[in-house]
């Protein structure tokens, strides 16, 4: 199973978090083979620098964190400020098409 969280929203961050711990306790206890990815866009972007975010990612590994280029140059958010792992994508829209062209299905908290 594939799924991309979409997350344009700030205050949708908690419930993208609790979704994926769910997610992965699901797969964990009925051994489902699941791939999740996470793009973030929009005035979401600055969740990036939330220090639990942030924590939350680095102890995530097998969850892939993308964010949108144009929302970091909007938002003054830099490459830098970004938590390790998560992968800058030109555009967050077409990122989230080109996740759904490779079957992942699409959830927006």
């Amino acid at each position: 199973m594939k799924i991309v969280f979409h997350i344009d929203e700030l205050a949708k961050w908690q419930s993208a978090l609790a979704n994926i711990k769910n997610a992965l306790t699901y797969a964990q206890t009925t051994s489902t083979d699941l791939k999740m990815a996470v793009v973030v866009n929009g005035p979401a972007i600055t969740g990036y620098t939330d220090s639990e975010i942030r924590s939350f990612i680095e102890t995530h590994a097998s969850v892939a964190f993308h964010a949108c280029q144009n929302a970091m140059q909007g938002h003054q958010i830099k490459a830098t400020q970004l938590p390790s792992g998560v992968t800058v994508m030109p555009a967050g829209i077409i990122d989230l098409a080109q996740l759904q062209d490779q079957g992942f299905r699409y959830v927006k908290p």
